[in-house]
């Protein structure tokens, strides 16, 4: 079997995704079909929008699937027309038995965390919010319970203490890809050998770290809860989204839902405000506003915001 024989169909939605579709495409893989959300309006006129995965199969004359309900008996049908030797999932939603059991090879994940850690829908946000100083990416084999299949491939990757959650994602993004390529490459070859796909059962951690979903009330700061050290881990793990928020009363106006996007710790310190520095005490000591954004206002340093302010 070479890699023009496998037939494989991808299921993802947004950019993080985007990019290992297109390392398969390019390099020459056999994507028959992809699987994506169905378009939703946004913006103000509502139009409808289309994924990144979608857009991107659209150029590349891939047919696109949009299942409103992944159950549906029509949608099975059509899948499984595809006769897909193998299906990759990337950044999508959690797959029923009858589809993701539909492949002779099965259907394996590309999930962006160092398994077991970080089970869920937005494990990058998580690791950096927590502070952790290493990241990484998983490969493995679905089964019924969320994130828990047998592991084919892991590799890792530092964080930066200075680094945000976007730009962690862009580069678990590029080395995710590798790995999808990697991991077809492997059950490829297993496959011409006649071996069994080698994979490792995920280790039994005492404390294992959720990943859920971040709604916006999660992300508000409230200051005096957090460290100076947990605050700022707690910024650059939404930066720069979902963003987290505060309302803030400077020089005596009241800003409701001001996103910030970058603070630096302090030893110690109360509220000031000049023209140039916004510092709020926390839990030890404080932490410097660097970047916020008002509603109806561009991101800007601090300083641009308190001379708007001033003026």
């Amino acid at each position: 079997m070479t890699k023009q024989d496998l037939r494989i169909i991808f299921l993802g939605t947004p950019e993080f995704a985007t990019e290992s579709l297109r390392a398969l495409v390019e390099g020459g893989y056999n994507v028959v079909a992809v699987v994506t959300m169905p378009d939703k309006p946004a913006g103000r006129g509502h139009q409808l929008q289309y994924s990144d995965v979608k857009k991107y199969a659209l150029e590349a004359g891939i047919p696109v699937l949009q299942p409103e309900k992944l159950k549906d008996e029509a949608f099975v049908e059509e899948l499984r027309s595809y006769r897909a030797d193998l299906q990759i999932v990337v950044a999508f939603r959690m797959l029923p038995e009858v589809v993701w059991a539909m492949p002779r090879l099965g259907t394996f994940n590309l999930h962006a965390s160092l398994l077991p850690q970080y089970r869920g829908a937005a494990p990058i946000n998580w690791a950096v919010m927590n502070g952790d100083t290493e990241t990484g990416a998983t490969t493995f084999m679905l089964k019924h319970e969320i994130d828990t299949g047998n592991m084919i491939l892991q590799q890792r990757i530092p964080i930066g203490e200075d680094e945000n959650v976007g730009s962690v994602h862009d580069r678990l993004m590029e080395m995710g890809k590798g790995l999808v390529l990697r991991t077809v490459d492997l059950i490829i070859d297993c496959e011409n050998s006649g071996t069994p796909l080698p994979t490792t059962p995920q280790p039994e951690i005492a404390e294992l770290r959720p990943a859920p979903k971040i709604f916006k009330e999660d992300c508000e700061i409230r200051f005096s809860d957090k460290t100076a050290q947990e605050l700022k881990n707690f910024v650059r793990g939404l930066s720069p989204y979902p963003a987290a928020w505060a309302n803030l009363t400077i020089n005596g106006q009241y800003f409701e839902n001001v996103k910030i996007y970058a603070v630096e710790t302090m030893d110690n310190g109360q509220w000031t405000m000049d023209k140039s520095s916004i510092i709020v005490p926390c839990k030890d000591g404080a932490v410097r506003i660097l970047e916020l954004q008002a509603p109806g206002k561009k991101r800007m340093d601090a300083r641009s915001f308190l001379n708007g302010i001033h003026n």
